[in-house]
């Protein structure tokens, strides 16, 4: 995948939080809800349309404390599977 990429959230996923750090979502086409918690909730809360692969790993890596690119494969993998799950696509536009 492509650092450049910026990601937005599909039209059709709905979106329930709770009080604390859990998210589900789930696809209108889909099934089964999909719950995040931990740093996957982290990562869907900085999927915006606005933000770059690398600045969401940026933001991450400050966030846990954590550099030298130690988290770039764990969110590259996971914003791979949102996508394979069509909760999020490309914007369209490249930084």
């Amino acid at each position: 995948m492509n650092q450049n990429t910026v990601w937005k959230r599909d039209g059709l996923v709905a979106e329930v939080r709770t009080s604390g750090s859990r998210i589900a979502l789930l696809h209108l086409d889909a099934t089964q809800p999909l719950v995040l918690e931990g740093s996957a909730a982290a990562i869907w809360q900085l999927v915006d349309g606005a933000r770059s692969e690398s600045a969401i790993i940026a933001e991450l890596e400050n966030q846990f404390d954590a550099g030298d690119g130690q988290l770039c494969a764990q969110v590259e993998e996971f914003l791979r599977h949102l996508a394979d799950q069509k909760l999020i696509e490309p914007s369209g536009s490249k930084l």
